[in-house]
């Protein structure tokens, strides 16, 4: 029998490159074309607790959002990647081999509500720091700016209170009309307009 060749530290922490599509699932692959597919109710994927698939997790929400308006799309995406990034700094998710998963259920929460909830799960440990809740938000004392900004931009928001396998959701209404975004998108090109008004007033002094 060949002896087992000797361990190596530089071979071990020889990292190998691979294609972000290799971590979708053939039969879940219209999940990620960030184009409008067949009707859903609820759909979830589960990623691997890594920085890199960011841009496989944007796909995921780009696409479940693609048949409403750009800016929901923006938004919905926004929002869910910030429970991603949550979930990779703030629990084990991150650790090798583990993963948090993503939940996009279209079942409103209320009669009359129209809009998208997104949830994500994850498993948390003592070694690792915790994630701001709902009560640090309301005293001012969260650290970091994701559920922060969930709090700020959501319609509501929320966790399951379990400190092991934590769940995080939001709900975002499809009417943006009343959102804070569409304000800060109304300031910013008020505040465009007004800039290119003073360089034509200069140009005509």
């Amino acid at each position: 029998m060949r002896p087992a060749p000797p361990f190596s530290p530089e071979l071990a922490r020889r990292e190998v490159v691979a294609p972000v599509a290799s971590f979708i699932k053939p039969f879940h692959s219209h999940y990620f074309s960030r184009t409008v597919g067949p009707p859903y109710r609820k759909r979830q994927y589960s990623f691997a607790g890594l920085p890199g698939l960011m841009p496989l997790v944007r796909a995921f929400l780009d696409t479940s959002a693609a048949e409403r308006c750009e800016e929901y799309q923006f938004l919905f995406t926004l929002l869910g990647s910030e429970l991603a990034n949550n979930a990779i700094v703030h629990s084990r998710s991150s650790e090798r081999g583990s993963t948090y998963r993503l939940t996009v259920d279209r079942r409103c929460p209320s009669p009359g509500a129209g809009g998208c909830p997104g949830r994500g799960r994850s498993t948390s440990s003592p070694s690792h720091p915790t994630a701001a809740t709902f009560a640090d938000i309301e005293a001012g004392t969260a650290t970091g700016r994701g559920l922060a900004l969930i709090d700020a931009l959501a319609d509501r928001w929320g966790d399951n209170g379990d400190p092991k396998f934590r769940q995080v959701w939001f709900f975002l209404a499809y009417d943006l009309t009343d959102n804070p975004w569409m304000q800060i998108d109304t300031e910013d090109t008020k505040t465009a307009d007004d800039a290119e008004n003073i360089g034509k007033n200069e140009v005509e002094c």
